[in-house]
């Protein structure tokens, strides 16, 4: 377990040791709390197994090919939405002496999964694309555009109302779902034109733009899970800034040993050592670092653990653990 991870407390009469801080009394945007909309993924759920049903009757009486293999497509999102709404559910679980951040790594394992699932579908679609080009088949379309225009209406539905979350396993969720109006409009209007042309192989085409467009998002979503698991800087915090906010509290000389990592979407976390004068009492030190806490929380990081060290601690003078940067205060 990393030193970051341990639980810490500053002991009496002791100015210099680990002070840890959850909340803050100040409403910043709600930066450490982030509560996943799991009703909503019982919801998309159940409706999302609609469509499957929908679709697959749909493409029983058509004969669509392509209909067919978009309620195979829903019927991945199925499996990838479910495992969202469990995931969102087991997050709740309350921290314990084995997951002492709790479980709320499980919604970006999901969210990961999800990405890696819909950059499959998209092979698999590119795939039956290039088959569809070789073996244009016939379809009746009246079927056809009643089951996908219920998996449009729903999936738009589901989609639009849940694309402002900022969690990462919502956002993968909805990618698969807008994924999915995206691929029934392809449906409709490729079986309008057909109707009209009998150009079969406007089927085959739509599906390549609709991959890609899936692949776009996949991609990205699977680089931020990545860059969570891998607690990387999370998006959007600039490691300057932080150190220039901590260094611009009174009484800090010194900051080294700094990480900045996400806990899962919402939740951004920091560590480090600071160097404070030794003559400083507890008192002292305690409201320093909740000017700290202050001051990081507008840059949206709400959960810090500081360790208040006087100059005469031995410590590294650079800024990271590896030495790749250098000390910014001169």
């Amino acid at each position: 377990m990393s030193e970051r991870d341990q639980v810490h407390s500053l002991h009496d009469g002791h100015p210099h040791g680990l002070v840890h801080h959850h909340g803050h009394s100040h409403d910043h945007g709600d930066v450490f709390h982030s509560h996943a909309p799991a009703g909503k993924m019982k919801l998309a759920f159940f409706l999302t197994l609609t469509i499957l049903v929908v679709e697959l009757l749909g493409g029983w009486l058509s004969g669509s090919l392509a209909l067919l293999s978009d309620a195979g497509h829903v019927l991945t999102d199925i499996a990838a939405i479910g495992l969202s709404w469990y995931a969102m559910r087991l997050s709740d679980k309350p921290a314990n002496e084995g997951m002492t951040f709790g479980y709320y790594r499980a919604g970006i394992l999901a969210a990961f999964v999800n990405g890696i699932t819909l950059i499959l579908i998209t092979l698999w679609i590119l795939w039956e694309a290039y088959g569809r080009f070789q073996h244009p088949e016939a379809i009746e379309p009246v079927w056809m555009f009643v089951s996908a225009g219920v998996g449009l209406a729903i999936n738009l539905y589901l989609g639009l109302g849940m694309r402002h979350e900022e969690n990462l396993n919502v956002q993968s969720a909805v990618l698969h779902m807008l994924g999915d109006a995206a691929a029934s409009a392809g449906v409709i209007v490729g079986g309008v034109i057909i109707l009209f042309t009998h150009w079969y192989a406007l089927d085959p085409i739509l599906s390549v733009l609709i991959a890609l467009l899936i692949a776009y998002g996949a991609v990205r979503i699977v680089r931020q899970t990545v860059s969570v698991l891998m607690e990387g800087t999370p998006k959007g915090i600039e490691i300057s800034k932080v150190v220039q906010a901590i260094l611009s509290v009174g009484g800090i000389q010194h900051v080294h040993d700094l990480h900045v990592w996400t806990i899962t979407s919402g939740r951004n976390a920091l560590s480090c050592h600071v160097v404070v004068d030794g003559q400083m009492t507890v008192e002292n030190v305690q409201h320093m670092l909740h000017d700290v806490e202050h001051k990081l929380a507008h840059l949206g990081i709400g959960h810090v653990t500081i360790q208040a060290e006087d100059p005469s601690h031995l410590h590294d003078d650079s800024l990271l653990c590896n030495g790749g940067l250098q000390d910014h205060h001169h």
